[in-house]
């Protein structure tokens, strides 16, 4: 099986339609097929073929896209590369997963290889570079008809190198357009990196024969121009984004009237987040709980006030269960299903290494209401654990950046010789402030949790370190 054969295959009666759109350039899917049958041909001469591992160092782009398939066409194995990392992260990437192939939309000085090929993409030059690798690649890897490899600083800084086959993404897309719900009707917003959502996303889509209208560069005044030129119906993107369009003047109910869902992915949209974006627009935040091991198990449809903070109900093609469950029937995530990744590629191991009868341990602790919907309220890793209660980081950082004046937080836990841990939190403000905010944000914390959640400190800092995805970097 190939992705793309399935892609091209799927699409192959509506050729004339738009498959993307880029500011103002655009692309039919019969020009897609076209140029990625083209450059796969160029591809192959230089090499690319046969699980060669091809590093992608690309802004998102139209080409970004026809280049994807393209290496996936040659049998390649997809390896997404931030193009945000700084040289020295990026170089990392590449050591550890030894590529055998760079793709640069510019010309890269830290790399040890031969000189650069180059190549033409809409109009556009590459430049491709040849590695000596230095690693024998595990037996099993060529086994697994591997498509891509995802590798990423997680949320607690370690990283692994996640391997999804070509049967894996048609089976975990099927899956997650049981939630979606995509057609060829759709026209789609999309404003996230593709370095790190291309699989259940950007594949879908294409399968689907949507429209996908790139608008990551200047938001939201793209965006604006989409809803206004294009009648966009989906959009997928972060809490991050669903902010800015709630504090922008210049987005309105009008420019949104044609949305049918709203998918907020990545971290979590607190309740309080949702009910204000509701206010302002009248569209209900579908929040989405994927999982690169998994897909998108959970996709929150129900449309109404009492879900709101929830990833919803599990998809037909899954199953959830929560282990170890405390007093209030929080524990441990575990889901089951189609389309689960298939190795961890260094050190080596392969799925049924890592999961416990079919079931994966996400790490995060959540509980399901009394109609299945699951919450999520953070990672086992990260709870607090203070004079013998449990304090979920993530609540607290809801109420934190509901204040006006926070534009993001961070809660940890102190190491106390009495209480264990005590909680404390990292602040970055909106704008600098004469006022005592820290004292400020403290009562407000009282005055909205429970005391013993309240952080016993608040910092203000001017930034929080991130992962390379954009999650909180907890150490």
């Amino acid at each position: 099986m190939n992705i793309v054969d399935i892609i091209f295959d799927e699409t192959k009666n509506n050729l004339s339609k738009v498959a993307i759109v880029d500011c103002d350039r655009e692309i039919t899917y019969a020009k897609l097929v076209k140029d990625v049958e083209s450059l796969k041909k160029e591809l192959s001469t230089l090499g690319i073929h046969g699980h060669k591992k091809i590093g992608l160092f690309l802004e998102d782009s139209i080409e970004y896209i026809v280049i994807s398939l393209a290496v996936l066409s040659c049998e390649g194995v997809m390896v997404p590369i931030s193009p945000s990392l700084a040289w020295d992260e990026a170089e990392s990437v590449i050591k550890k997963i030894d590529v055998d192939f760079l793709i640069s939309g510019r010309e890269v000085e830290f790399l040890d290889s031969s000189k650069a090929e180059q190549l033409s993409c809409g109009g556009r030059k590459f430049f491709v570079y040849q590695r000596k690798t230095e690693s024998e690649l595990p037996k099993e890897f060529c086994d697994t008809n591997p498509a891509f490899i995802r590798f990423s600083s997680g949320t607690t800084g370690v990283s692994k190198g996640v391997v999804i086959s070509h049967e894996s993404i048609y089976e975990r897309t099927n899956a997650a357009n049981k939630g979606l719900g995509v057609t060829s009707d759709d026209n789609i917003v999309w404003v996230l990196s593709m370095s790190y959502h291309f699989v259940v996303t950007i594949i879908l889509f294409l399968r689907k024969v949507a429209t996908i209208i790139l608008c990551e560069k200047d938001f939201p005044s793209v965006m604006i121009e989409a809803f206004d030129k294009h009648k966009c119906t989906f959009m997928y993107a972060s809490p991050f984004h669903y902010r800015i369009m709630m504090n922008s003047a210049d987005v309105d109910r009008e420019h949104l009237s044609n949305l049918r869902m709203a998918i907020s992915t990545a971290v979590g949209f607190t309740e309080k987040e949702s009910s204000r974006f509701f206010d302002i627009f009248g569209i209900e935040i579908s929040e989405a709980y994927g999982i690169i091991e998994v897909g998108l198990p959970f996709v929150n449809t129900r449309r109404d006030r009492k879900s709101r903070g929830s990833v919803g109900r599990v998809l037909p093609d899954y199953r959830v269960q929560i282990k170890d469950k405390n007093d209030e029937g929080v524990g441990e995530v575990c889901v089951k299903g189609k389309g689960m990744f298939d190795a961890y590629y260094s050190p080596w191991q392969a799925r049924d290494q890592v999961l416990d009868g079919g079931w994966f341990n996400t790490g995060d602790l959540g509980f399901l209401d009394n109609e299945d919907s699951l919450f999520i309220k953070g990672r086992e890793k990260n709870v607090i654990n203070y004079a013998g209660m449990k304090i979920f980081p993530v609540e607290v950082e809801g109420v934190l950046n509901s204040h006006p004046d926070v534009k993001e937080s961070f809660v940890y836990g102190v190491a106390h010789d009495i209480y264990g841990q005590l909680p404390q939190a990292d602040v970055v403000l909106k704008k600098e402030s004469d006022k005592d905010l820290a004292r400020e944000l403290r009562r407000f914390c009282y005055d909205n949790v429970a005391a013993h959640k309240a952080p016993k400190e608040i910092r203000i800092v001017k930034e929080i370190k991130k992962t390379e995805s954009g999650k909180i970097l907890r150490t």
